[in-house]
């Protein structure tokens, strides 16, 4: 693993080494232990036809939980995701729900063909939801998920999820078992921040909600990006900016809409902001729609470059790629 070090920045503390697996949590902010495991053990209390699977990462995936409850339905596959996926297909097949859990990186590289031949194609009612997704691991390009979101808006039947926080997680997760086909959600784990309360939010899948209105700039966003976004929106309130955030949470289908209206509504600068590589993700799918539908505002991307990232600590690396919240608000200071 490259390692990287690099010097504190005046008036901010040393990172250690256990910053490169940190909480995407501010300090001070809001948190949720656990919110997919709890969630899953909620709907399988209900749900006698949903299982749980994994390779060798209930606990960093909050499977665990799901596991003490449910032993029965809970299926440790080892090191093996081709296997599990395939596994996952098979029990779907005979009626089952499973809920498969991984990082991202393995789902969509490693496992990326038995997904697609043995889930997608076959339309399988198998839920895969991954941790570390995007630049959410300080371990370099070996754990780094930076773009399973091309690959998968690109395999059909597939729906493709990027919540925010641990109440949309909370959400998603009774969502999706009641939508009948395959699903990738992203999945933050552990201490999960929580945001979207503080706005009486309610995720709905396949749709784009509008957090706050501004009538500068439009922030159409996914993830924990919505999350940097809405704290950036304050800070620019601060040196009367007006910015308004649509928080896109499902991928796949896109709610074409709602982004159309709010993107063709003129006089605002419009930028999208992922935690996901600047090329064939929710950026050039916004892109691509404005394009097809003669709508061409001033267009702007925050999103991460295309190459292999550095390994260090999560902080240092989402202020050198430009998604962390005061990067966020100093590139859209610069652009208007």
């Amino acid at each position: 693993m490259k390692s990287v070090r690099t010097a504190p920045q005046r008036g901010k503390p040393r990172l250690t080494t256990s910053a490169m697996i940190a909480s995407i949590a501010s300090e001070g902010q809001r948190t949720k232990p656990a919110p997919f495991g709890h969630a899953l053990v909620e709907l399988a209390r209900n749900r006698t036809d949903v299982v749980g699977m994994t390779a060798d990462l209930g606990k960093y995936t909050d499977l665990h939980l799901f596991a003490k409850e449910f032993p029965d339905r809970y299926y440790q596959m080892g090191m093996a995701e081709q296997l599990l996926f395939g596994a996952a297909s098979g029990l779907a097949a005979e009626g089952f729900m499973p809920f498969a859990t991984t990082y991202a990186v393995f789902a969509s590289r490693r496992a990326y063909d038995f997904i697609h031949q043995t889930i997608a194609e076959e339309d399988r009612n198998v839920k895969i939801a991954c941790a570390l997704p995007g630049l959410t691991s300080g371990y370099g390009p070996s754990h780094q998920a930076a773009e399973d979101l091309a690959l998968f808006r690109a395999m059909p039947n597939m729906t493709v999820i990027d919540p925010c926080d641990a109440l949309e997680i909370e959400q998603l997760v009774p969502a999706i078992a009641v939508h009948k086909g395959p699903v990738y959600a992203r999945l933050l784990r552990g201490q999960v921040p929580l945001v979207l309360d503080e706005y009486g939010y309610k995720f709905e899948l396949g749709e784009a909600k509008m957090i706050r209105d501004g009538k500068d700039v439009l922030i159409i966003s996914s993830g924990l990006m919505t999350m940097r976004a809405l704290e950036a929106a304050q800070t620019l309130a601060g040196d009367h900016v007006d910015a308004a955030v649509l928080h896109v949470p499902t991928i796949k289908p896109l709610d074409t809409e709602t982004i159309l209206r709010e993107a063709g509504k003129g006089g605002r600068l419009v930028v999208v902001a992922e935690n996901h590589t600047i090329i064939g993700g929710l950026g050039e799918a916004v892109a691509a729609l404005l394009m097809r539908a003669g709508i061409h505002p001033t267009f702007r991307q925050i999103a991460l470059p295309d190459e292999f990232l550095d390994a260090g600590a999560l902080p240092t690396l989402h202020d050198r790629y430009g998604i962390s919240t005061s990067e966020v608000a100093r590139q859209i200071k610069q652009w208007l």
